[in-house]
C-alpha cells in the first residue's frame, strides 16, 4: 500500500474541485491515513502528577457546589486531543471531588463508568437502590442506563478517578441521560449486598449469565491486594508486566464492562520490565509505591495517585523503585469482541 497519495496534477485538482460539489472525495487522497501501515494515534503520552491537580480540585470545590456542578471533575484532557474531553479516542476519564456534606443527584446515561478511589474514606456511590461506601484503591461500578448518584457524610473530602466510554458512545450517536426526580434515589437493598451475593464464589441459584456488566458494583481494594500479597511469592513473574491481574464479572468471567477492562498489577521493587505494547490505550492510575515507566520516547517517574496514559501502539515499559501497584483500564473489550486487538511484546 501506498505511504503517499499520487502526485497531483492540474486535471485530477479540477475534477476534485467538480466532484467535492457533490459531496464527494477521492479515496486514494487519504488512503494511506485511512488505512495505515499500523496504528498511528494522535494521543500522546502524558502524566498527571496527584500533587499538582489536588490543589486545583480543591479550588473547584470553594467556586461551585457538587449540585450545581452535577458532577464536579476536572477531565484530563489527552495533549493531542484539547477540547476533546478525552484522555484516548475512545475514553475519558476525570478526577472527581465531594467535600463533607454534599451529594452529587442522581442520574443515568448509556455510558458506562468506573471509579477509582483516590483519596479519603466514608463517601458513597448509590447504584439502583444499593449504596457502596468508598474505600482508597476500591473499583466501583456504574453500568449503562443504572441511577447513581454520590454523597459525603465523612468529615473529609473523597476524591475518585472517573473512567468512562464516553467518546466511545458519542462515536456512534447513542448518548443519552435522565436526571431523577429527586437527588438521592430511594434505597431498596443494604448496603454490601451485591458483594455478599456475588462477590464470595457463590451465586444466586440458576442465575442467567448476561453479555452486560458485573453485577458486583465494588471490588475492595482490601481484598484484591490480599490477593496480589498471596500469589507473589509462588506466581512467576510476567516479564512485561509483573504480577497483574484482570478483574471480572463473576458470572460470565469476562470483563467488568462490555466497553472497559480494568486491571490491578503489583511490580515489586526492582523489577525491571521488558518493552510492551498493544492497540487497547490505556490509564494507569498509581496506588501504592514509586517508579518509572517509559512511554514511548518519554520516561515518566510516578508515585502514589499520579495518572499518565499510553496511547495505541506505544511501547511501554515499568521500573519499580520500591513496591508498586498500578490500576488500569482500557477499551480491549470492544477491540476482541471486533477481532483487531493486538499485543507485542519488545526487546
Amino acid at each position: 500500500m501506498s505511504s503517499s497519495p499520487p502526485p497531483l496534477t492540474a486535471e485530477r485538482e479540477e475534477f476534485y474541485r467538480r466532484i467535492d460539489r457533490e459531496n464527494l472525495t477521492p479515496l486514494w487522497e487519504s488512503l494511506a491515513q485511512l488505512v495505515p501501515p499500523e496504528p498511528n494515534s494522535p494521543c500522546v503520552p502524558a502524566l498527571w502528577r496527584y500533587q499538582t491537580v489536588r490543589p486545583h480540585l480543591l479550588e473547584a470545590g470553594r467556586l461551585i457546589t457538587a449540585q450545581q456542578a452535577e458532577r464536579r471533575v476536572l477531565v484530563m484532557e489527552n495533549p493531542g486531543l484539547r477540547g476533546a474531553s478525552s484522555i484516548t479516542r475512545s475514553l475519558y476519564a476525570g478526577l472527581q471531588l465531594i467535600l463533607p456534606g454534599e451529594i452529587a443527584p442522581s442520574h443515568r446515561h448509556t455510558q458506562s463508568a468506573l471509579r477509582f478511589v483516590v483519596e479519603g474514606s466514608g463517601a458513597y456511590t448509590a447504584v439502583n437502590g444499593e449504596r457502596t461506601v468508598m474505600h482508597p484503591g476500591d473499583f466501583i461500578i456504574t453500568p449503562s442506563w443504572t441511577f447513581h448518584d454520590h454523597g459525603n457524610p465523612a468529615d473529609a473530602p473523597v476524591v475518585w478517578l472517573d473512567g468512562l466510554d464516553i467518546p466511545m458512545v458519542a462515536f456512534f450517536d447513542a448518548g443519552f441521560a435522565e436526571r431523577y426526580s429527586e437527588a438521592s434515589q430511594p434505597l431498596t437493598r443494604p448496603d454490601g449486598d451485591a458483594l455478599l451475593r456475588y462477590g464470595n464464589n457463590l451465586l444466586p441459584l440458576e442465575l442467567e449469565a448476561e453479555s452486560g456488566a458485573t453485577p458486583l458494583l465494588a471490588y475492595p481494594y482490601a481484598q484484591s491486594r490480599a490477593v496480589l500479597e498471596g500469589l507473589r511469592s509462588h506466581t512467576q513473574l510476567h516479564p512485561c508486566h509483573g504480577l497483574k491481574l484482570q478483574y471480572s464479572n463473576p458470572v460470565t468471567g469476562g470483563y467488568p464492562m462490555p466497553t472497559i477492562a480494568a486491571y490491578l498489577q503489583l511490580l515489586p521493587r526492582g523489577f525491571h520490565g521488558k518493552g510492551y505494547r498493544s492497540t487497547d490505550g490505556t490509564v494507569y492510575s498509581v496506588v501504592e509505591g514509586r517508579g518509572r515507566s517509559q512511554v514511548g520516547d518519554q520516561s515518566f517517574d510516578w508515585g502514589p495517585k499520579d495518572v499518565f496514559v499510553v496511547p495505541s501502539w506505544c511501547k511501554l515499559a515499568h521500573e519499580a523503585s520500591e513496591d508498586a501497584v498500578l490500576f488500569s483500564f482500557s477499551d480491549r473489550p470492544v477491540q476482541k469482541a471486533l477481532g483487531i486487538w493486538r499485543e507485542e511484546a519488545l526487546p
